[in-house]
């Protein structure tokens, strides 16, 4: 088995990249998103505060409403430290939140990195994708057999996924080196405007 990722700037862009992998016959276990959601965009199925009250403990994932079909039906929300709220589906969100549940105080910074890492992506690669979804982002990663790896990545890449290169460096201008756990997480106003430079640069 292979791991593709892909880090995406619009959540439509990113469901679009799931739905096309479970088209062409990746299986739901399969594929993982992991989406920013510090503007509520997706609704917690019981209510507003739960959602935050479950967000805030960064343990288990709370069911959320939204989703047309396949791994999208299960989206659940969670925090992630240094990220804040997000929502989750599939086997590295649940090995992410695992990691976060089980972590002692300032110990969590590998969920979202250990469970990128773990599954085979560098660590170079693993820190511009946490903090993508940090900025906004959503992060797509499927599970593939080897003779599926290059259609799978061209998917992703017909999807509009962010180049990890060119992010790594237009991060690295403002001063970034890595993802920090410890930092404050994206502010609504801050992630729209983290959205609007790279929609201006994609015009």
């Amino acid at each position: 088995m292979k791991t593709v990722t892909g880090l995406f700037d619009n959540y439509s862009d990113a469901s679009a990249a799931v739905s096309a992998l479970e088209a062409r016959g990746v299986p739901s276990d399969d594929i993982s998103i992991v989406s920013n959601n510090v503007d509520n965009r997706h609704k917690h199925e019981d209510n507003d505060n739960g959602a935050a009250e479950g967000a805030g403990t960064g343990a288990g994932i709370g069911a959320v409403v939204g989703g047309a079909g396949g791994l999208l039906t299960g989206l659940g929300i969670m925090a992630i430290p240094g990220v804040g709220p997000v929502v989750a589906a599939g086997w590295l969100a649940a090995t992410a939140a695992g990691a976060i549940a089980g972590a002692v105080a300032g110990g969590a910074a590998g969920g979202l990195i250990g469970a990128l890492t773990d599954s085979g992506v560098s660590e170079d690669e693993a820190h511009v994708y946490a903090e993508g979804v940090r900025r906004g982002g959503t992060l797509v990663t499927a599970r593939v057999d080897d003779g599926m790896e290059t259609e799978a990545e061209m998917i992703l890449k017909q999807s509009n996924r962010v180049d990890p290169m060119a992010r790594r460096q237009a991060y690295s201008e403002q001063g970034w080196t890595k993802f920090d756990h410890s930092a404050d997480p994206y502010g609504p106003a801050e992630v729209e405007q983290e959205r609007d430079r790279y929609r201006v640069r994609t015009l």
